[in-house]
Order: C-alpha cells, then structure tokens, then sequence
C-alpha cells in the first residue's frame, strides 16, 4: 500500500543530486507510488506532545541540480499522520541533532523514523565504533594533553579529530617529528568542548577508505574512497576517488562482527568505514554513497532500504 512519507533533510535546492543518498531514497520512495513530503529542520515544533513540521509536496526528478525538484504549498502538520519519517539531515552531531531526535521520539515507532532516534542518538559515529575494540586501529579519546603526547610518543604518525564532527572536516594527520601538535591541540581546545579522538595513522589509506553500506545490519557493496595526492582524507567532496569495491576476507569478518549491533538497535541504513584492516566509523546519521554505488555497477541500494522499511510497515 502507498506510504506517507516525510523527509527531513537540509535545504533540498542546496544538495548536488547526482551523489546524494537522501534524494536516491526520495526517487525510489516515489516510483513505488508513495507521497511525500520535505521539510528543514528547523520547522519541526513540538506543543503539548505533538509533533509538527512545515512541510511541502515534492516531486523529484532525476537531473542536474536545479532541474532536480518542485514543491507544492507549505503547510503546518502532524507528523504523527504520517507512516514514515527519513531523518535524514546532515551533522554535526550537537545539542540541536539531539534536541531533534528528542522531539522525534515521541512519534517513533507509531511513525517509523529511519534510523530510530533513540539508536541514532545513542551510537555518534566515532563512539559506537569503540564497542569493538579488536576491530579498531590504537585509538584514544580524551581531552588530556599528556595522554596525547605519550600516544604519539607510542605510535609516530597520528590521526587527530573532533569527536563529533563530519564529512573529514577538522580531520589532522600529524607526522611524527612535526611541532605542530601542541598548537593544533591549542585549536581543538578553543573550538571543542567534547573529547578529541586520536587514532595510529593507518598508511593503507593511500590505497583507499572503504565505504560499505549495510542494510539491516547485512554488508551489500563497498565504495573505495582514494585520497586525492597530498591530501590525507578520502572524502569524496574533498577530492577523493570514488570506486566499487569487492569486500574482502577481512571486511566480511567486520561486518559479521557489528552486524547483529546494528540490527538489535533496528539501524536500517548505515555506512561503516574500513581502512586496510580495521574499522574506523560506523555512521548512523546520514550515511551517504549509494547513488555512487549504483552509477558503478553496483547494487541499487535505494531499493534494499524501502524494502526494510515496508516490511515493518
């Protein structure tokens, strides 16, 4: 039967629609015959427990940016009338993401909110991940200075990283011998109040960060992210080289490893991170990279999560 569904997401005329996940789920949520409407964020309002949104009709088209979409008229509604909610807007993982999946809780799972917000709230991308240590490269999350240093003593090379943040922003690579670090840690002190992750540089990275999808805690295609030259991050929208990889022995060990984790908190959707041997990330929020996959001969991953979602519908 047609769902209802409404998608919560950053401004849609603001994303590049040829390698965005959320609009892949938007265009196979409407081929199948489903309604659905966008909002921002920003609209979601919460009054004597019910839950609202200043939500708009969309139709999306597959085209180019600016050619990608078309609104009906705006208006105020209960989201609790509604079968499905795609929560589907970016990070930073902060107060306000939290604040939000507070607010959409009270309508989950009478409305299915995909992924749950408690789950999503209760497993940030850099911490879920050290529920599996063996899997893991040396990591270390801590605001003390003196851990960092002996850390770096230890290892050599090291990766430092806000906590919460995404899409490799504040991701620093220092090389061991480098002077910068007590300045760097300086920086991260004045912006961040969380915790800092540090992590042994993994030099398999040159060969590729691996993005592999899983859909109801089941592995079903990696995309290989290979960082740009002179450029330690692989994320695609700061040069990185997208490519569909075949998942080896050690990936699949992973996946068997988290996939029950992921399935116990009902996490439909995720994108874990895999260099050489380890995990690094496990991404819950927004997970991104099935439009890629598909424009390589890859599975259609779009259509694996809408049959998740109407199987608990």
């Amino acid at each position: 039967m047609p769902l209802k569904i409404a998608v919560q997401m950053d401004p849609i005329a603001s994303i590049n629609p040829l390698g965005d996940s959320t609009f892949a789920l938007m265009l196979e949520a409407q081929s199948r015959g489903h309604s659905i409407v966008y909002y921002t964020p920003d609209s979601l309002a919460l009054r004597d427990n019910h839950v609202s949104a200043s939500v708009a009709p969309i139709t999306v088209i597959d085209r180019p940016r600016g050619e990608h979409f078309s609104l009906g008229e705006e208006a105020r509604v209960d989201l609790s009338t509604y079968d499905v909610v795609l929560m589907r807007q970016d990070p930073p993982f902060d107060m306000n993401y939290i604040t939000l999946s507070h607010i959409l809780e009270r309508i989950h799972p009478k409305t299915f909110v995909v992924n749950p917000p408690a789950a999503v709230r209760n497993a940030p991308e850099k911490i879920l991940v050290t529920e599996f240590p063996a899997l893991m490269p040396p990591t270390l999350i801590t605001r003390d200075r003196r851990l960092i240093y002996e850390f770096r003593q230890e290892h050599g090379n090291i990766i430092l990283k806000p906590l919460y943040g995404n899409g490799g922003a504040g991701v620093f690579f220092i090389q061991e011998g480098d002077h910068n670090l007590a300045a760097l840690i300086e920086l991260f002190e004045q912006n961040f109040r969380e915790p800092f992750m540090v992590q042994r540089y993994l030099p398999e990275v040159r060969q590729g960060d691996k993005r592999i999808i899983l859909v109801d805690g089941e592995p079903v295609a990696g995309l290989n992210r290979v960082p740009a030259e002179g450029e330690a991050r692989s994320n695609m929208h700061v040069g990185g080289r997208p490519e569909l990889s075949e998942l080896t022995d050690r990936e699949w060990e992973i996946c068997a490893a988290i996939g029950p984790a992921l399935k116990a908190r009902d996490l439909i959707f995720v994108g874990i991170d895999v260099i050489g041997d380890y995990l690094t990330e496990i991404n819950v929020t927004s997970p991104t990279g099935i439009r890629e996959i598909k424009r390589f001969g890859g599975p259609d991953i779009a259509v694996l999560i809408w049959d998740a979602i109407e199987m608990r519908r």
